[in-house]
């Protein structure tokens, strides 16, 4: 989620008001706003993603809820030491949150372990262990239209009688410390991002939030005039046109079979109504087509953990394997695929197949992969029911991503083309009639050399490094994941520099190269990565020969509150995945709309980028998709690119030979191995048509003009990456509810006033 206070104050319309009371008090609100911890309750992309979504959600008047987890510890405060990465814990609640309210009268019963009973009344799931989940409410206010609406965290509370119910007279001390074992649930959030880690404290956090959720969607349910009661009985056939519960990837797949229970077991509803229900109340939104991270839980865990729901799920998916028999009678394989139970070594249930039979909606969030999600990761089930399938490409909100960070460039687009953008990002193709205007040219470009000198100063004073801010700004920001390829920007790091110490005198278009992102504890290679970079930037940085054409730095502790520092001073985004692994990326958009250029591959939504500025607009390199295929079936040879290309054999060269460590000159081997023999993202095949397509970019950005022209090309084809387009979507094709544009009343205001305030109707 990032900070609050100043996105609070933009969306009730109050910042310029509250700069200017504090600024009387004696104070600075940006120095204010700098003491604010970030709320990092997510890893990258997906929770960053919802983080966008509420606030599209509350602009567009849905009543919508966003439930989670609410960790102790977020993601990790990340410190570089000595070039490598060290982990602390974020211990973001130590100064208390002033934005959240427990809310103990919603406290909610969440049971774990125990046995099943069967009897003629139907299943009981009895002698389990009780967790309390106690709900923090933190308000998620709409831009200028006073709605509100609740984000709700969930925290572990043992209850009191904890371990003294049972046999425990004689221990009373160990059984109150005890306590902290029901309450690690909400300790630490997993800091793994695209990877799956079957661990059981990671089941818990995804039963606990699916547990107290349901129950709380329920009781509202029986509480509005739709839960009509028959005979003490509540009747649910109302229930999927009241709520629409949206799973973000696997994660809470366990609500599935806990709706299940809820409407089986203890509502008593017959098996196939119960199932009705379900399926028309959940949807699933895929995030990854990563095989190793896709969630598969061990089924003694979940037997052992959650007994009852295992047997829920062998129920769910011995009716879906009898009706693929019935459709395709003897096709053993085909049921053996279509499982959601795999048979191996270990059985496992592969939530992500759970979640397809348990939802009537399954969507990828960018046109390339929801396609790939249909036609490879997919393909039996998209066969099975092709209507199924949708795409919803992510957006990034224009509140926090351009209003917020880049006030500058927002207040310059208003200018020209009014205010109502903020609120329908499509209007931005107004300054398409701008792009030859000098004046706004150079207007653009100075906003740009604003940021660049502010955020110049940020990195001295953080950094000791002196920047030319001139230079341009060339930045990768995002998770360390090898499909990612750090790697591959690095290799180019060590080609420009071995340019400019080749023929010192030649031109060169000096850069600054900005790497950050966080890399979970336990993956060496990412971590590997990160001190290559800070090994390669301590040579270039303290080469006398480089000077200030050259400058590398690594971004320690990336998270919202400084991307939003960096994004508008970034002249160049690096957003170079191999094709088909990126599921879409929404730093991409967030970078389009703030001024920068992209020099990226064909994949995720970069693809629908270069589809609405043209191609000529973005910087595209490297293997498309059906490249990947080819090269994958006829079998990747990294050794082939590094006897073709000489540059590329004498970085990796330095590499191997420790020019870059010294000290240690086998510290990078490991790194060296991985991209000669089992490179998965194929870093050597991209790497020339990368090296070429950064030589144009160095070329136009010595024409100032022209590039400039190409980012206000860019700017102008931003709209469609607005989150709001994309939760109009959901709203429309997966929810079926109406945005509004409605604007409530404020709460000083008579409740009938506000009709006149806006023409009534529901927003397109």
């Amino acid at each position: 989620m990032g900070r609050t206070l100043q996105n609070t104050m933009i969306n009730l319309g109050l910042q310029n008001a509250c700069d200017e009371a504090v600024y009387q008090l004696g104070l600075d609100m940006e120095e204010l706003e700098e003491i604010e911890e970030d709320a990092g309750l997510g890893n990258g992309g997906l929770g960053r993603l919802a983080a966008c979504f509420l606030d599209s959600m509350a602009t567009l008047g849905l009543a919508a809820y966003g439930y989670g987890i609410r960790y102790e510890y977020g993601i990790f405060n990340q410190k570089i030491r000595d070039g490598w990465q060290v982990e602390e814990a974020d211990d973001w609640l130590r100064h208390g949150n002033p934005w959240e309210k427990a809310r103990p009268e919603y406290m909610l019963p969440v049971h774990f372990y125990g046995r099943v009973e069967h009897s003629a009344s139907g299943a009981k799931w009895i002698d389990t262990q009780v967790v309390l989940a106690l709900p923090y409410d933190t308000p998620v206010p709409g831009y200028m239209n006073n709605t509100v609406n609740t984000m709700r965290l969930w925290s572990a509370r043992a209850p009191n009688d904890f371990n003294l119910r049972d046999f425990n007279v004689g221990d009373y001390i160990q059984a109150v410390l005890d306590r902290n074992l029901a309450e690690n649930i909400s300790r630490v959030l997993y800091p793994n991002d695209n990877f799956f880690e079957g661990k059981e404290l990671r089941l818990k956090q995804e039963y606990f939030v699916v547990a107290a959720t349901l129950q709380d969607i329920i009781r509202r349910f029986k509480a509005s005039k739709f839960g009509s009661t028959d005979s003490v009985r509540t009747v649910f056939d109302s229930f999927p046109d009241q709520v629409a519960i949206q799973l973000n990837d696997t994660h809470p797949a366990m609500a599935i079979p806990e709706l299940m229970r809820i409407f089986v077991d203890i509502e008593k509803l017959p098996w196939d109504k119960a199932w009705d229900i379900t399926k028309r109340t959940f949807a699933y939104t895929n995030h990854t087509v990563l095989p190793e991270a896709l969630e598969r839980w061990p089924v003694d865990l979940v037997e052992k953990l959650l007994p009852r729901h295992l047997q829920i799920i062998y129920e769910i998916n011995q009716r879906h394997l009898d009706h693929i028999a019935s459709l395709f009678p003897n096709d053993v394989q085909r049921l053996r695929r279509m499982s959601l139970i795999e048979e191996g070594d270990t059985k496992r249930i592969n939530m992500a197949h759970l979640c397809i039979v348990g939802s009537h909606a399954v969507n990828g969030v960018a046109k390339i992969h929801s396609e790939i999600v249909k036609t490879q990761v997919f393909e039996d089930f998209a066969a099975l029911e092709p209507e199924k399938f949708q795409n919803k490409t992510n957006g990034i909100t224009p509140r926090r991503w351009l209003l917020l960070c880049n006030p500058g460039l927002a207040e310059l687009i208003a200018e020209k083309i009014g205010e109502d953008y903020v609120r329908d990002l499509s209007q931005l193709t107004k300054l398409q009639e701008f792009v030859d205007d000098d004046l706004f040219i150079r207007e653009v470009a100075k906003v740009k050399q604003e940021n660049k000198v502010k955020f110049a100063l940020y990195l001295e004073k953080e950094y000791k490094v002196k920047i030319n801010p001139s230079s341009m700004f060339d930045v990768h920001v995002k998770r360390i994941h090898e499909y990612k390829r750090q790697l591959m920007n690095c290799l180019h790091i060590i080609t420009m520099y071995n340019r400019i110490r080749r023929d010192p005198a030649k031109l060169f278009v000096p850069r600054t190269v900005i790497i950050g992102g966080k890399a979970a504890p336990g993956y060496h290679m990412a971590k590997m990565i990160i001190k290559l970079i800070n090994a390669v930037a301590q040579v270039v940085n303290n080469d006398p020969m480089v000077g200030s054409k050259l400058k590398v730095i690594f971004l320690e502790n990336y998270r919202v509150s400084l991307a939003e520092k960096v994004i508008p001073a970034t002249d160049l985004s690096e957003q170079i995945s191999t094709a088909g692994t990126e599921a879409s990326g929404t730093g991409n958009m967030k970078f389009m709309l703030n001024g920068a250029l992209t020099i990226g591959t064909m994949d995720g939504a970069n693809v629908e980028m270069a589809e609405e500025a043209g191609e000529e607009n973005l910087f595209i390199f490297g293997m498309r998709v059906e490249d990947v295929t080819w090269v994958d079936r006829k079998g990747y040879n990294a050794q082939l690119y590094y006897d073709r290309l000489p540059e590329l054999k004498q970085a990796v060269d330095q590499i191997k030979s420790g020019f870059f460590s010294p000290k240690d000159p086998n510290l990078f081997n490991d790194v060296v191995n991985m991209l000669f023999h089992h490179d998965r993202f194929k870093v050597f095949a991209d790497y020339e048509a990368y090296v070429k397509c950064q030589e144009k970019v160095s070329e136009l950005y010595l024409n100032s003009k022209a590039w400039t022209k190409m980012v206000i090309r860019n700017i102008a084809a931003a709209g469609k990456f607005s989150s709001d387009r994309t939760i109009k979507e959901y709203a429309r094709d997966i929810w079926h509810v109406e945005p509004s544009d409605l604007k409530i009343p404020p709460p000083n205001e008579p409740r009938d006033a506000g009709q006149d305030k806006t023409p009534n109707g529901t927003a397109a």
